[in-house]
């Protein structure tokens, strides 16, 4: 007689994805630059929730803006057939046939990407977002640069979209030295502008110009300090899930996990967490970064292991094998694990490892 089988127990940890959430957010960003293009930054696999799937959800904008000519062509091979921008340009000589054929979009940052144009045979037209300094010292040509490479664009046909990039709009000090300087250059050039990533797009509507670039906010993260996103209207797009695997007791003095970095105060309960580093979740995540268990705010106590990471059970009594555990997302924001963590929003949600399934919520 053949054995019986079943099938295999999958590892609770998951991340959702919700659509709607996303439809939500892009339209948090259009009721902020009514007059502007919405182009979407969905690089870096779509901030760690999946490019396509970003993409789909957010077929309403204007534009995508990705890092690579790979993740372009994938788009168009996708069906999508809004402006699609290369945010760094193109790398290659060999890359300026597939921008043509693609109906592709680059920023050109630098002179070897603008002599390669000049030198490269029946490479324009092209739609060349001119990317200028302005005090991010990142990309861009400086200012006195700028005009030169204009003229050399416009006389091989290229179609001109300026842009910079703000390094502040973040904070207290905000835009306002870069966008003098950026204004001054392109003083009575009758071209698109593009200058506001997602802190700009919410704080500094005189810096929408023609085109928006919106990127964290349009996951339901705050690109703002002192605003948290749902202040800012935002909701979640990704909710980090899993399941406590193990509950023990232990007592006053007892090390947890990896190096005894936590000492129980007194008699505790504790729980283990399918989740670790290398899920995605940050090693450095110290000791009182926050969890919800069965939806109630607990905290992480010990190291974080590779597989694992244990939470204190003190606030809640009725937790059990198989309770669950947002690690960030739906009720816990994942901008204040990541201050908790000591890092940004955008490192943990483009940290999921590939090995975490994402799923879609609608």
């Amino acid at each position: 007689m053949a054995a019986e089988t079943t099938d295999p127990m999958p590892r609770p940890l998951r991340a959702s994805v919700c659509l709607s959430a996303l439809r939500h957010n892009l339209g948090i960003a259009r009721s902020h630059a009514p007059r502007a293009r919405i182009m979407a930054v969905i690089k870096a696999n779509g901030y760690g929730h999946g490019m396509l799937r970003v993409a789909k959800a957010l077929e309403a904008a204007d534009g995508f803006a990705v890092l690579n000519i790979a993740e372009a062509i994938a788009l168009r091979e996708a069906g999508f057939t809004q402006e699609i921008l290369l945010l760094e340009g193109f790398f290659s000589a060999d890359e300026l046939p597939l921008l043509a054929r693609h109906g592709l979009s680059t920023v050109i940052h630098a002179q070897w990407q603008l002599d390669i144009m000049l030198q490269t045979p029946g490479s324009a037209p092209v739609q060349a977002w001119l990317k200028i300094n302005s005090g991010m010292n990142r990309l861009g040509f400086q200012p006195d640069e700028a005009p030169a490479a204009l003229q050399s664009l416009q006389q091989i046909g290229a179609q001109v979209t300026l842009m910079t990039h703000f390094a502040r709009a973040d904070e207290s000090d905000g835009i306002a030295e870069q966008l003098t300087l950026f204004n001054s250059v392109t003083h009575g050039l009758n071209l698109p502008r593009s200058l506001s990533n997602s802190a700009a797009v919410l704080s500094y509507p005189e810096a929408h110009g023609d085109w928006v670039r919106p990127g964290i906010m349009l996951y339901g993260a705050s690109p703002t300090s002192g605003r948290s996103a749902s202040e800012l209207g935002l909701k979640p797009v990704m909710t980090l899930s899993s399941e406590l695997i193990a509950v023990r007791a232990i007592q006053a003095g007892e090390a947890v996990g990896y190096g005894a970095s936590f000492r129980a105060p007194g008699a505790m309960r504790i729980g283990t967490v399918a989740c670790g580093y290398a899920d995605g979740y940050p090693r450095h995540a110290p000791s009182g970064t926050p969890v919800l268990v069965d939806g109630q705010r607990s905290r992480i106590i010990g190291r974080v292991s590779m597989d694992m990471l244990t939470v204190d059970l003190s606030a809640v009594p009725g937790a059990k094998i198989g309770s669950a555990v947002t690690l960030w997302g739906d009720g816990l924001t994942v901008d204040e694990v990541a201050s908790a963590a000591g890092t940004i929003s955008y490192e943990l949600l483009c940290a999921v490892a590939a090995r975490v399934p994402l799923l879609e919520a609608i």
